[in-house]
C-alpha cells in the first residue's frame, strides 16, 4: 500500500491541467489511503485505529467508478494500457492496488479483515481503470486494443 501512495502521488503531481477534476480525486485516494494503511498497521488484538475505511468510502469509489465510467466511451475490447502519460500511471497504480489487493487476502486468511476495507480495496483498482481511460479521453488519445496476430 505504501508503493501505492508512491505512485499515487507521483500521479497527482504529474497531471496536465486539462485533469484537474482527476488530480482532486487522486488526492482524495491519497488520504482515504492513509486510513487504510492506519487500519493495517494495527496488529491482532491492538487497539482499533480512530479513522477507518467505511462503507462511506466504498460507495464513495462505486460512485467515482460510475462517474468516470460515464466520461468515456464504453469498452467493447481489452485495451493497452497505456496512451497519455497520465492514463499509463494510472495503469500502473492500478496494478500495484491489485497486488496490494492479493496480499490483503493473504492477509485476511491468517488475520482477518473488515469486510469494508476488503471492498474498498478491490473498488480502488476499478477506479484506477476507469480514471485511466477517462484521462486518455479527455486528452483525445483513442484506447488501443491488443493486436492478436502478432
Amino acid at each position: 500500500m505504501d508503493e501505492l501512495g508512491a505512485h499515487l502521488g507521483l500521479l497527482q503531481a504529474s497531471l496536465p491541467p486539462a485533469l484537474e477534476e482527476l488530480r482532486g480525486l487522486v488526492r482524495r485516494l491519497e488520504h482515504e489511503l492513509f486510513i487504510a494503511q492506519s487500519e493495517l498497521a494495527v496488529g491482532p488484538g491492538g487497539h482499533a485505529p480512530e479513522h477507518r475505511i467505511e462503507a462511506r468510502h466504498v460507495a464513495g469509489l462505486e460512485s467515482e467508478i460510475d462517474r468516470w465510467d460515464a466520461a468515456h466511451p464504453p469498452l467493447t475490447t481489452f485495451v493497452l494500457a497505456g496512451g497519455s502519460p497520465a492514463a499509463a500511471e494510472f495503469h500502473v497504480a492500478r496494478t500495484v492496488s491489485r497486488r496490494a489487493e492479493r496480499e490483503l487476502w493473504a492477509l485476511h486468511r491468517t488475520d482477518p479483515q473488515r469486510a469494508e476495507l476488503l471492498e474498498w480495496t478491490n473498488r480502488l483498482s476499478d477506479l484506477l481503470f476507469a480514471a485511466a481511460l477517462a484521462a486518455n479521453h479527455a486528452l483525445g488519445i483513442p484506447e488501443v486494443a491488443p493486436d492478436y496476430s502478432v
